[in-house]
Order: structure tokens, then C-alpha cells, then sequence
């Protein structure tokens, strides 16, 4: 071995970076390993037609936790949020919904369909946001270790104790969104299937899952617990694109001193004695290492870069049974003008498209994307949310044309076995499946099939070769109740330590789950720091490694 760390990080996308700015800034010699030519992971801002560059893969912001941006002094190196004016425009096939721009405004759409709608929302958003805030409050703590002993049941005490302190509605609200359906969920709300629609696209967004698939509704609130300028539940455009973002970070590690190597994939983990002792690069280099903190998902770390013999059967077992595959199908296209809305004509820029737009039109045409999903391999009537961020940013697009990302649910991690004459990988339905989204955008916007000028398709097989999120999967897992908080990824290694000394997990493949939060990065720094302030043999218990 020829090159020696305090800590080696693999991955160097934005919770990898996060970790290693923390790491770094407590003196410790850090040393970053990204397997692509740029630092960002999904998170990056690339060109990908001539004059047109975009958010390649993550495209929105609003989890950023407020102090992993302050830490890292990102508004000094660039960092700026455009919020939305209005969050979402929703255009269904004779009309049309847009949510946001303020309470009464939206209670103002909402009447156009439901007046009983309109005077429960005040209600449903503050309950909503009661939960939220649940979210916030742990989303920057360490989970409690299952089995670890006295300390790890003082922790689940102290993290449990302001739930157990809630209003009974609130608690009853808590309840119903861990374990209903979104459908069940937005039911005992509103009566309306347009207002419930506007509502039940985030359960679906990254999730592989119907909107009356049990446990959806959670990841319904992990979209609504962020926060823009301040402003919670609001989402907003990183000028630059996402790549700003994680160039600011790349940015503040190098002021503490952290080492970035790209185009340096790590082929496999070094143990020595049950402990670990660095890493092993594709190339064959060795990089000596005490400690390693892995960005990439569990399922990526475990089933290809950790041998097995290094794992005991019953992690092996629990590991293999993790649940991956977003259903999410990723383009990114260059556009000659605006769309043009049959619901709301016109092809200069105005308010709804600077917000997402939603097509899901209806509660039954997200569950039937998912079931067309599961028979086929992808919708026939697929879920696109289009976002234009050249509306608010012009540096992203030549003088008067556009990027839109395009954010597509639900297509099948791994499709059918072909029995049936249908393809059985996604590089041989790549193409026509990008048509299939196209057109459903068209249906809507009659020009926008003409309009595209270039387009960047990413299937859930270009996701994962690309990005190394495995079946595709945006969030490095499932966000399911049983792939949550001290169970992420698994019970017994829920507080970012893996099961080989040494080894941490500091992706979205851990507790809070996917985004671009920064917490899991955040969290595993402050786990390693304080793992290092402690006596070798209380360490050696606390694991409970070897």
C-alpha cells in the first residue's frame, strides 16, 4: 500500500462529501474516491446537447438540512435557492389544478372542485406539518443501535420521548402515515379525486409502489419535511443546477484540507483481523485506511465490494433481502419552446412553467402505472413530473429555448423474462419507452414532441450503471417502514456502523433515506468522531464487530 488515511470515503456524492468536510474539520486526513470523471454523484450539472446543460439526475432542492449548508458556508461559495411561486401545476385532460403560492390560494383552486376541500386543507396542512416536523427534529440524529446495550435504549428513549409528548391527533396523524396507504390516507381528508391527486404524486416520486399501496403515504410526508429560505415544505431550483450545489461542498472539503481522486472506483474492501484496513481500487491500487465510510448504497457495498467471508450469515441473509428499485425512468431534454398546455394555452413563459408539472391525472391512473408496471415492465400511461428550469435560470439554455427534466414513475427495476416476446433488458427498450413518455407530455402540450431538439434518457439500467444506484433506485432503498430510521438498512446497524470494524455508512442507503438532505453524511461523521474519542475496549463492545 503506498498511500495511508485516517479515512477513506467511497463515493463522492453530496452525503460523501458532507461526511468528509465533517471528518476533516476534526483533523482528520480524509480522502475521497469517485468512480466518475466529475465529484457529485447524482447530483452533478452537466451539458448534454450542445449549449444546454442541466441537472442530470438529482433536478429539485428542498431537504438540505439548514446546517449542513451554514457548517459548510455554502451560500459563501454560491449556493442560491429560486423558490417556486407556485410548487405544482397539474393538468388534467378538461381542466386543470396548481398548488401553492399560498394558503389562500390554493384553498381559492381547491374550491373550483370541492368547497368541503377548500375548508379542510388549513387543517390537513398543519397536521401534516406537526408531522414534519417530527422528521426534522431526528432527521440530524444518530438512530439508536437495536441490541446495543443500555446506551442504545437511553437513545431510542430520548428520540421516542417528543413523539410520546405529541397531541393525541397528532400522534393519530403519525400513525396513519407509517402505515396507510396514500389513497386511505388523502381519503379521510378531502373528497375530490383532482385535490387528492395533487397531494398523492409525492408518495409515489422514487417510490415503486401504487398510491393504495400500504405504507406509501410516509414517503408522501419525506417530500413535505424540507425547507427553502427558511420556508418549510417549499421546493426551489439551485441556480447552476444540482452540480452547484455539490461543487460548493467539493469546495469547502478542499479548505479542510479532504483529498478528492476522481475516475478511482473502488473495486472491494480490505479486511484484516476482522477489522478494516483500507480499500482496493479497480486498478489495483491499495489505499490503507483505518477507517472506510461508504456513500454507496448497501446493496452496492455488500453484494459486490465487501467479501463475503467478511460478513456472518445472518447479516448476509438481512442484506440480501434488501429491498431496492425506485421504479423511476430519468430524462433530460432540450427544447426548442415552451410547452403549450391545452388546459392553459400559451407558449410564453408564465407562472406554471416555472413550478413542477404533474402529470397524474387522477388517483386510479397512478395505481394503474404501477400495475402496468409490474405486468409489463413499464406504464402505459406513465407518471411525469416536467420541471424547466432555464424559466429561472438562464444560463442553462441558449437565448430562447430550454431544458426540461423530466422525472418519470413507474417502470420495473428488472423487467419480465421475455416469455411473452417482450424485452428483457432496458438497453433494448430504452428508446421506445423515452417515445412513450414523450408523447404522454404531448398529450398534454400538443407542440412539445416537435419541440425537442436533443434528449438524455437514463432507465433504471443507465441509473445504475451510471450512478451506481442499484435496480435504479434514487433513495439507495425501499423507503418502507421496515427500511426506516434504527432498521435502515437493517436492525442492528441502523446508527451508520457497519457490521467489520471500521466500516460506516454514510449514504441515503441510512437513516433519514434519500434526497439531497446531507444528514446521512452529517450523521456518520459525528458517529466516527465519536467513536474515536472512545477507549479502544468500549469501542470494541459498542460494536459488537468481532
Amino acid at each position: 500500500m503506498t498511500k495511508r488515511y485516517d479515512a477513506v470515503i467511497i463515493g463522492g456524492g453530496h452525503n460523501g462529501l458532507t461526511c468528509a468536510f465533517y471528518l476533516a474539520r476534526a483533523g482528520m486526513k480524509v480522502l475521497v474516491l469517485e468512480r466518475r470523471h466529475v465529484v457529485g454523484g447524482a447530483a452533478v450539472t452537466e451539458e448534454f446537447h450542445p449549449g444546454f446543460r442541466n441537472s442530470t439526475a438529482s433536478y429539485t432542492v428542498s431537504l438540505l438540512r439548514p446546517k449542513v449548508i451554514a457548517d459548510m458556508k455554502l451560500h459563501d461559495r454560491g449556493y442560491r435557492i429560486i423558490e417556486r411561486t407556485i410548487s405544482n401545476f397539474f393538468p388534467f385532460p378538461d381542466t386543470y389544478l396548481t398548488l401553492g403560492g399560498g394558503a389562500d390560494r390554493t384553498m381559492a383552486q381547491f374550491a373550483r372542485f370541492s368547497k368541503k376541500d377548500a375548508a379542510a386543507y388549513p387543517a390537513y396542512d398543519a397536521a401534516l406539518e406537526k408531522v414534519a416536523q417530527v422528521l426534522r427534529d431526528i432527521a440530524l440524529k444518530i438512530p439508536p443501535n437495536v441490541g446495543g446495550g443500555i446506551g442504545a435504549l437511553m437513545a431510542a428513549a430520548k428520540q421516542g420521548w417528543p413523539m410520546a409528548n405529541l397531541d393525541l391527533s397528532v400522534q393519530r396523524d403519525l400513525l396513519d402515515i407509517f402505515t396507510k396507504s396514500a389513497r386511505d390516507f388523502l381519503d379521510g381528508w378531502f373528497e375530490d379525486d383532482h385535490v387528492k391527486s395533487a397531494f398523492a404524486f409525492d408518495a409515489v416520486v422514487g417510490n415503486y409502489a401504487g398510491v393504495s399501496t400500504a405504507g406509501s403515504a410516509y414517503v408522501l410526508l419525506h417530500h413535505v419535511f424540507g425547507e427553502v429560505n427558511g420556508k418549510f415544505g417549499a421546493w426551489g431550483h439551485s441556480v447552476g443546477g444540482m452540480g452547484a450545489i455539490t461543487q460548493a461542498m467539493a469546495a469547502a472539503c478542499f479548505e479542510e484540507g479532504v483529498e478528492i481522486s476522481l475516475e478511482a472506483p473502488v473495486a472491494k474492501l480490505l479486511v484484516d483481523g476482522g477489522k478494516v484496513a483500507g480499500v482496493q481500487l479497480e486498478s489495483g491500487e491499495e489505499i490503507a485506511a483505518p477507517i472506510v465510510a461508504s456513500n454507496v448504497g448497501p446493496a452496492l457495498l455488500y453484494r459486490q465490494m465487501v467479501d463475503p467471508s467478511d460478513l456472518d450469515a445472518d447479516f448476509r441473509k438481512r442484506i440480501a433481502g434488501y429491498k431496492t428499485g425506485s421504479g423511476t425512468f430519468r430524462m433530460n431534454v432540450a427544447l426548442s419552446e415552451l410547452p403549450d398546455f391545452t388546459t392553459l394555452p400559451g407558449k410564453v413563459k408564465a407562472e406554471h412553467h416555472t413550478a413542477g408539472i404533474v402529470i397524474a391525472p387522477g388517483m386510479d391512473y397512478m395505481d394503474q402505472a404501477f400495475d402496468d408496471a409490474r405486468a409489463h415492465g413499464w406504464s402505459k400511461k406513465p407518471i411525469v413530473e416536467m420541471k424547466i428550469p432555464s424559466t429561472v435560470d438562464d444560463s442553462l439554455a441558449p437565448p430562447g429555448q430550454h431544458v426540461a427534466s423530466l422525472f418519470c414513475q413507474q417502470f420495473a427495476p428488472q423487467l419480465p423474462n421475455g416469455q411473452d416476446g417482450s424485452p428483457t433488458s432496458w438497453d433494448d427498450c430504452r428508446e421506445e419507452v423515452a417515445d412513450l413518455i414523450i408523447d404522454t407530455v404531448n398529450d398534454h402540450a400538443p407542440n412539445f414532441k416537435a419541440s425537442v431538439i436533443a434528449r438524455q434518457i437514463h432507465s433504471p439500467l443507465d441509473l445504475e450503471r451510471k450512478f451506481g444506484l442499484i435496480d435504479g433506485d434514487i433513495f439507495h432503498g425501499h423507503m418502507s417502514l421496515d427500511q426506516l430510521w434504527a432498521a435502515r438498512p437493517v436492525l442492528g446497524n441502523g446508527d451508520y456502523r457497519g457490521p467489520i470494524k471500521g466500516l460506516y455508512m454514510c449514504g441515503s442507503g441510512t437513516h433519514p433515506g434519500g434526497g439531497v438532505t446531507g444528514a446521512p453524511g452529517h450523521n456518520a461523521a459525528h458517529a466516527i468522531i465519536a467513536d474515536r474519542s472512545l477507549p479502544w475496549k468500549l469501542l470494541h463492545r459498542r460494536s459488537r464487530r468481532d
